[in-house]
């Protein structure tokens, strides 16, 4: 039982999150694109350290080679002149330059590989920030449509006038025409009162003719309309 409850209350739970992440969609969007943005911004941030780093780094090199190539000149100047203590002194800086040099170019190298893999990194989260960006536009195009959409649904869904309205102008619609009721009630009255044969005889020819007849009005009154 405890299990199964568990599991409805976790159920439920994730219901009311979708809600909530559908119903704050475009929040919850423009927040995470922000964070995109300052993650991008911090990593630019530490692209521009390491090339900082790169760039002193290859300035040691540079300045260790220049050392190098001189203090191995004067080396093989005192070596040449004979001064074997000097020159074998001198071969001992050289090589320590020599030591420090590969060191000092296999931090740059490492530093430039650090480069290259945070520069791809840093286009590619540039350029999904981007389509973010372009999309949020659609995004909230589409969910402005909606929203006006949902608020027309519920007016016209809940509004009793429009049902009335359209009850009342079909009632109408479907109604009889009083000037018509009123032609056959003179005919039925007409009958009645053997008038109906009067008329029929007076429309032959035989006899004066009769007065007008309510449909005769209503025929006259729809032709003037």
């Amino acid at each position: 039982m405890l299990s199964l409850i568990r599991t409805l209350l976790h159920g439920a739970s994730v219901r009311a999150e979708d809600g909530l992440k559908d119903r704050f969609a475009i929040d919850l969007l423009a927040q995470r694109i922000r964070d995109a943005e300052a993650g991008l911004a911090a990593a630019k941030q530490t692209l521009a350290t390491l090339i900082v780093r790169q760039r002193a780094e290859q300035a040691g090199l540079d300045q260790i080679d220049r050392r190098h190539a001189d203090l191995e000149t004067r080396t093989v100047s005192a070596l040449a002149a004979g001064n074997n203590g000097l020159a074998e002194s001198g071969a001992a800086a050289v090589a320590e330059l020599e030591n420090e040099r590969e060191v000092r170019r296999a931090t740059v190298q490492s530093v430039g590989e650090r480069i290259l893999r945070m520069r791809v990194s840093v286009e590619r989260a540039h350029r999904r920030i981007i389509d973010l960006n372009q999309g949020m536009i659609s995004a909230r195009a589409i969910d402005a449509e909606r929203k006006a959409q949902s608020r027309l649904v519920r007016s016209i869904g809940q509004s009793a006038s429009l049902n009335d309205a359209e009850e009342l102008l079909a009632r109408i619609k479907a109604g009889s025409d009083p000037f018509e009721e009123a032609g056959i009630l003179d005919e039925i009255d007409g009958e009645l009162r053997h008038e109906a044969i009067r008329d029929r005889l007076a429309d032959a020819g035989h006899g004066p003719a009769v007065k007008v007849r309510a449909k005769e009005v209503l025929e006259r009154l729809k032709t003037i309309n």
